[in-house]
């Protein structure tokens, strides 16, 4: 059980979180982008500090076993500082939807009817291991006039303070109350679960994490959930493709980055493709060590291969790591009702040369992204032109697919008038 002080800590930092909510909410766009880059000023200046900070959290998990992929998250290093300073000039670059007003209809008695977007208000995000969601959601909530309450995993507790205390200390900086952005200091899971009991003081959760994590945070809220249980991610390798692209994509989705939700676990492969391009990709597959998973007739098929014979279980399996399944089908409806049935909406890609294929799988698939000769990998807010992104939901409302600045913001009407009365009907 929280303690009653604890609780009431918590229930305070949601509380200044919410009155400060108001204060974000009305700032201009110029005020909110000259934030942001005192941000962008604060990381450079600061960014020994948070390699520092990171070096702690890496060094305090050495004895705990966890994947490469999973280290791989939450290591930081000059590169991912630098890719997280870019993802907040490219929000900086954004069109700042707040206050757009878009015309429904006018009526018959002269008034105009608006729909006009607005801040959702208080966002908690709830993340694991990915110490570069603090910046890039923080940004993401401020730029669309968000205030955010965060609880990132206690492995990577130090490193999310350090970013942290940076963006406290630029929103004073700048004129605005710290208390835009706070942190959750406790990463007892009760904790967590007090959190999602003050509907009061925050407005939506997101959670970014494994499934586990998603499915106990939909279970204990009384806060609407934005949920993304796992990104089970398929390749369709058509029988009209292209060779050389159905061999570049299958392995770039895979193998670019496998520790992440939007690398493929299941290739599907038409059959008349099946001796055009699975030799070579389980022989590049091979090199790059990924363990595959496949059906009876593809182990006898490739016997010199080490392939494993292929559970019901596997094909649910997120593997985020190097790890995959195979399975050729027949045709373009027994892929699609593959992903039917195994998919979880997150990202799938068709390579076909056929538009009318393309077409028909487009339309017939119903997963957040879909991509025609094109890596699963692009499913990714910064590759499609979002700046960064908040995270990738596969909850058809509000929000579908990778959430920006737009998937942030929710609409109120205006009506304007001049001096009209309702009458008795």
């Amino acid at each position: 059980m929280l303690e009653d002080k604890v609780k009431k800590k918590i229930e305070e930092l949601a509380k200044s979180t919410r009155n400060a909510s108001y204060e974000i909410a009305k700032a201009s766009t110029e005020k909110k982008n000259s934030l942001l880059k005192t941000i962008i000023s604060a990381i450079e200046e600061s960014k020994e500090l948070i390699l520092k900070a990171n070096k702690l959290d890496l060094n305090s998990i050495k004895d705990k076993n966890l994947t490469s992929a999973f280290i791989e998250r939450m290591t930081l290093d000059e590169k991912k500082i630098q890719q997280m300073q870019k993802n907040i000039e490219d929000v900086i670059n954004l069109e700042d939807p707040v206050g757009r007003r878009e015309l429904l209809s006018s009526r018959p008695n002269g008034l105009n009817v608006f729909k006009q977007s607005i801040p959702l208000g208080v966002i908690s995000i709830i993340y694991e291991s990915r110490p570069n969601v603090t910046s890039d959601a923080a940004v993401l909530c401020l730029k669309s006039g968000n205030a955010t309450v965060l609880r990132g995993g206690s492995e990577c507790f130090n490193t999310n303070s350090a970013i942290i205390k940076i963006i406290k200390e630029s929103l004073e900086k700048s004129g605005f109350s710290s208390n835009c952005i706070n942190m959750i200091p406790i990463t007892d899971r009760e904790a967590l679960k007090h959190i999602l009991t003050l509907d009061e003081d925050i407005d939506l959760v997101i959670p970014r994490g494994g499934e586990n994590l998603i499915r106990f945070i939909a279970n204990f809220s009384r806060i609407p959930v934005i949920k993304h249980y796992k990104g089970v991610c398929h390749v369709y390798v058509d029988e009209f493709a292209d060779s050389k692209k159905a061999i570049e994509i299958s392995i770039n989705s895979k193998i670019q980055r496998p520790g992440v939700c939007n690398s493929m676990e299941t290739l599907l492969i038409h059959k008349k493709q099946v001796p055009n391009v699975l030799g070579d990709i389980l022989e590049i597959l091979e090199k790059n060590k990924v363990k595959v998973h496949s059906t009876p007739d593809v182990v006898k098929m490739f016997k010199d291969r080490s392939i494993i014979e292929i559970r019901e279980e596997d094909w649910h399996e997120e593997y985020l790591d190097l790890e995959m399944n195979i399975k050729i089908v027949e045709d373009i409806d027994q892929a699609i009702s593959h992903i039917e049935d195994y998919g979880s909406l997150h990202t799938e890609s068709i390579v076909t040369e056929d538009i009318q294929k393309a077409e028909y799988f487009i339309n017939s698939v119903n997963s957040s992204a879909i991509m025609h000769n094109a890596s699963t990998r692009f499913n990714d807010g910064n590759e499609l032109g979002l700046g960064a992104e908040i995270g990738i939901s596969t909850t058809k409302l509000h929000a579908f697919g990778p959430m920006g600045l737009n998937e942030l913001t929710t609409k109120k009407f205006v009506i304007l008038g001049e001096g009209q009365i309702k009458q008795n009907a």
